[in-house]
């Protein structure tokens, strides 16, 4: 779970850098930029929503428990 959970941080970040490339690019025709941006914006929120998802389902099964801190 650990590693999965890493992997995810370093796709969402890696899809916010990709349309932060696209955004700043300007050698490219700008509807293409925008399409471009608008999709790793997206894939970012999709990688964010299946994290979330996974956390919550890896609680649920037992795999992960909460820990109050003192």
């Amino acid at each position: 779970m650990k590693y999965f959970v890493i992997l995810a941080f370093i796709a969402i970040v890696g899809s916010l850098v990709a349309a932060l490339v696209f955004m700043v690019n300007t050698g490219e025709d700008k509807a293409l930029r925008s399409k471009k941006m608008a999709r790793s914006l997206a894939l970012r929120v999709g990688f964010s929503i299946v994290l979330f998802a996974s956390i919550l389902l890896a609680w649920k099964l037992g795999y992960i428990e909460p820990t109050g801190r003192p």
